[in-house]
This record gives structure tokens, C-alpha cells and sequence, in this order.
């Protein structure tokens, strides 16, 4: 299976609004993690430098290091759209 590493950071702004910010796709998790090490240093990311990990780490701030096997569908249903009112 070959497979890709997609490098994401996550910023949460308040309680209803999240900034993910798309870094790069990688060939190798070694790479992948390279990017993290030359993006945490920099303003904004530096205030959330570490790579989460989604199983331990209640603080969902940080960068994220996911594998993503290449020709497959990685969501396969639909989705509903919710909508609130604004006061």
C-alpha cells in the first residue's frame, strides 16, 4: 500500500470556531515530522509546537502527522450540514 503524510496545525480560537491551517503533503513520516521541526519555531505555531497524539493528549492544539493510503476513499458517507440561529 503506498501511502502519504499530511501535516496539519490545529488552533482553537474559542469554544465554536477551530483554525486548521493545511501544511504540506510527505512522502515518508521522517519528512512529515522535518516540516513540523522547521514550522514550530515560527510565530503562531510556536504557541502550539508539539505533535498531537490523538489518544492521549486532551489539549487538541498542535500540529497533526497523519498517514493517508493513496487511491482510496477516506470518507465514505454522506454528512448533514446543521445550522443554528444567530441571536
Amino acid at each position: 500500500m503506498e501511502s502519504v503524510f499530511v501535516v496539519q496545525h490545529l488552533n482553537i480560537l474559542n469554544e465554536d470556531e477551530d483554525q486548521v491551517k493545511m501544511i504540506g503533503v510527505y512522502r515518508s513520516h521522517e519528512t512529515a515530522v522535518a516540516a513540523v521541526e522547521r514550522l514550530k519555531i515560527q510565530p503562531g505555531f510556536c504557541e502550539h509546537p508539539r505533535i498531537v497524539d490523538t489518544l492521549e493528549d486532551e489539549d487538541r492544539r498542535g500540529f497533526y502527522v497523519e498517514e493517508y493510503a493513496l487511491d482510496q476513499d477516506h470518507w465514505r458517507e454522506g454528512y448533514v450540514t446543521e445550522t443554528y440561529p444567530i441571536d
